[in-house]
């Protein structure tokens, strides 16, 4: 299959169908209607339904998305929906930027500018990237893979494929959540083409090997212990999405209200938001997203990658070492993340930024920052 442009256009007839599930929404009974602590609050669920139902313009958003450039291909038997924004500069540098779970491609595209044109914004033009953005398997307008074993390292392969058809022989990357498992899987099968790795997370199943002659450090041990309490309090929806996946997919396929309620509690949990979706995401911003899980019918098979994640960890053997250089932008409300000295075990550390706000969904919260931190650290391997 060659590579063909691509339009968004929803059917009218999906969004009258979506209006009338919005307006049956059969609503829970609660103790405390603004409690988020045993999941999304029924007031939020209440206000976000009804502004997707009344407020909310889908053809709006989807003009927007429209203004970038979006293409649909097939490496090796998978179907690929990506974008392929060109940078404005001399000499753009090809970036993949690649999204994770519960964001998709729309979660990137407010930092797209800062990367193709950083002049229009007081940067220098020889900053510049061409931007791809590719969808995960399974997530949004790429299809579900025909075929079990598709995960971070089956995609890095289909990465790698795409930037082959593209033209781009060496290229960089950028990940957080999924993404970042994506990218590093990446680096560690291609390091020849992979310029330089940027991630604003590391990937949970990520395990270096561990030297006799060098043991757990104590900050290491505590982050150990730190992720396990994490996993123990929050850590339920990966383990269904990993094991069981099949059984709430049907629920959230059907109901446009329980998916958004599974969404939405992890933008509130996981973003700097001091409680409030909106002052780190706009509810806009947020059911587009949402919209693109259903309208494409991906919530189930976007679960597909954690249930081969569990069976396919980025666990690293004796000598090895994911040898293309990693900058790090850690984000404050960022999930549990490792010390240095333990992402240093297994991959070239060369970068490490402490952001000063932020959460996990760093394209998003913050777009103009973490694309200052990308061109500053690739600016030094161009």
């Amino acid at each position: 299959m060659t590579i063909q442009p691509f339009t968004l256009n929803i059917p009218q007839t999906e969004l009258n169908d979506l209006t009338s599930r919005l307006a049956a929404t059969r609503w829970i009974e609660t103790i405390d209607e603004d409690d988020w602590r045993e999941g999304t609050s029924l007031r939020f669920m209440r206000n976000l339904v009804g502004y997707w139902r009344d407020g909310f313009d889908w053809r709006l958003q989807e003009s927007r998305l429209n203004t970038f450039s979006h293409f649909i291909t097939e490496v090796d038997g998978q179907r690929i929906h990506f974008i392929h924004q060109r940078g404005k500069g001399p000499a753009p540098m090809p970036l993949i930027l690649t999204h994770g779970w519960p964001g998709s491609f729309a979660e990137m595209l407010d930092i797209i500018p800062f990367l193709t044109d950083p002049a229009r914004f007081g940067g220098s033009e020889s900053d510049a990237f061409d931007v791809i953005i590719p969808s995960l398997p399974g997530y949004g307008f790429s299809p579900p893979p025909r075929k079990r074993g598709v995960g971070a390292r089956q995609t890095a392969h289909l990465w790698a494929g795409l930037m082959d058809r593209l033209g781009y022989g060496r290229f960089a990357l950028q990940g957080g959540d999924l993404g970042a498992g994506v990218s590093s899987w990446l680096a560690r099968l291609y390091p020849d083409r992979v310029i330089g790795l940027h991630l604003n997370f590391i990937p949970g199943s990520y395990l270096p090997y561990i030297e006799d002659d060098r043991p757990i450090t104590e900050e290491e041990q505590e982050f150990l212990n730190r992720r396990a309490a994490w996993s123990n309090e929050q850590g339920a929806y990966g383990h269904l999405q990993g094991t069981r996946p099949q059984s709430p997919a049907f629920a959230l396929n059907d109901s446009p209200a329980g998916l958004a309620a599974w969404i939405a509690e992890k933008f509130q949990a996981w973003s700097d938001c001091e409680g409030q979706i909106e002052n780190a995401v706009s509810l806009d911003a947020l059911l587009t997203n949402i919209s693109i899980y259903w309208f494409t019918g991906t919530i189930g098979s976007s679960f597909r990658m954690y249930v081969e994640g569990r069976l396919d960890p980025l666990q690293l053997s004796a000598g090895e070492r994911i040898s293309p250089p990693l900058a790090m932008a850690h984000f404050p409300k960022e999930l549990p993340m490792p010390p240095q000295s333990w992402v240093s075990r297994g991959y070239n550390l060369a970068r490490w930024t402490s952001m000063p706000h932020g959460g996990h969904f760093a394209a998003m919260e913050h777009p103009r920052e973490l694309a200052a931190d990308i061109r500053s650290f690739f600016n030094t391997l161009r």
